[in-house]
C-alpha cells in the first residue's frame, strides 16, 4: 500500500492529466454529436469485428466435422449418379432395338439378348469383345452377335456373368455371306490388320460382281438369320488365269466405336440338333 501512494505522489501531475483528459473526452462526446456519433460508430465497428474474429476462430474448429459433412453429402451424390449411369444404360443396352425389329427376329426364331461391351481388342490378329451377360442371361457359346444389324462376331466362351465374342476381325473365324444381287455364296476372312475390311472368299470368276455390291448373312447356319449387313464391296480384283475373285468388303460394323451389340439365340437350335442327332 505504501508503494501504491508513493508511486501516485512520484507521478501526480501524469495521473492528474490523464484524468482531465478522460473526463473532457466524456464531456465532448457527451455534448457534441459529431464526435459522439464518431465514438459509437467506432465501438460498433470494434464489436463486429471482435464477433468476426470470435466466428473465424469457431468457424476453424469445426472445418472437420463441416469437411467430415461435406465428404458424406459428395459419397451420396456420386452413389446417385451411378444409379443414374446403370440406369441410363440399361436403357441404351434395351433400346438398342426397335420393338419391330425384336419382333422381325422373333419371327425368325430368334431372342435377342441386348449386352454391353466392357473390353475390346482391335490391333491384334485373335482380337476378342468381352460382353456384360453371361449364363444367367441365357447366353451360350456358339451365339450370333450382331450390333444394329450388322454382324459382329459369335459367342466363344461364356461363364455366370461375361460372355467371350470371336468378332469377324479374327484371322481364324469365317462367317458364311452371300452376295446381295447374285446370291452366289462365300465366306468371310479377315488378314490381320485392318478392322474396317475383311476379304470375301470363294467367289467364281464366272459371277458378275462390282464395286459397292452389298453383302449380307446367308442364313446356311444356325448362328445368324438371313440378311444381316455385312459389309459392302470397295474392291474387286480378277487376274487372269485365277478362278476366284479378290473382293474386299468395307464392314458395316464399326468396331472403333463399338458399345452396345444384341446376342441372338436361336430358338430353334435345339429341334435341328435333335433332327441332326436323329
Amino acid at each position: 500500500m505504501r508503494n501504491l501512494w508513493q508511486f501516485i505522489i512520484n507521478n501526480i501531475h501524469l495521473l492528474l492529466f490523464l484524468l482531465l483528459e478522460v473526463v473532457a473526452f466524456l464531456l465532448i462526446t457527451h455534448y457534441q454529436p459529431y464526435p459522439k456519433s464518431t465514438l459509437i460508430t467506432s465501438a460498433n465497428q470494434l464489436v463486429a469485428g471482435v464477433n468476426e474474429t470470435g466466428d473465424n476462430v469457431a468457424a476453424y474448429f469445426h472445418l472437420r466435422q463441416d469437411n467430415d459433412a461435406l465428404n458424406s453429402e459428395l459419397a451420396n451424390l456420386q452413389m446417385q449418379m451411378q444409379d443414374l449411369q446403370n440406369q441410363l444404360e440399361y436403357y441404351q443396352e434395351t433400346s438398342a432395338l426397335p420393338d419391330s425389329t425384336r419382333y422381325h427376329y422373333a419371327h425368325l426364331g430368334y431372342q435377342v439378348i441386348p449386352a454391353k461391351v466392357i473390353d475390346l481388342t482391335t490391333h491384334q490378329e485373335h482380337n476378342y469383345l468381352t460382353l456384360n451377360k453371361g449364363l444367367r442371361d441365357g447366353v451360350q457359346s456358339g451365339m450370333g452377335v450382331i450390333a444394329n444389324g450388322s454382324v459382329v462376331g459369335v459367342v466363344n466362351q461364356v461363364n455366370d456373368y461375361f460372355s467371350l465374342v470371336v468378332p469377324i476381325i479374327h484371322t481364324n473365324i469365317n462367317i458364311s455371306a452371300r452376295i446381295h444381287k447374285t446370291d452366289q455364296i462365300g465366306f468371310t476372312h479377315w488378314l490381320g490388320h485392318d478392322i474396317r475390311h475383311v476379304q470375301l472368299m470363294e467367289i467364281g470368276r464366272h459371277v458378275l460382281v462390282s464395286e459397292g455390291d452389298t453383302v449380307l448373312t446367308s442364313g446356311i447356319t444356325a448362328t445368324f438369320p438371313e440378311g444381316l449387313m455385312v459389309g459392302v464391296m470397295d474392291r474387286v480384283n480378277l487376274d487372269e488365269g485365277d478362278n476366284y475373285y479378290n473382293i474386299r468388303l468395307r464392314l458395316t460394323t464399326d468396331f472403333h466405336h463399338l458399345r452396345y451389340v444384341q446376342i441372338l439365340n436361336n430358338t430353334l437350335s435345339p429341334q435341328l440338333d435333335s433332327l441332326y442327332n436323329e
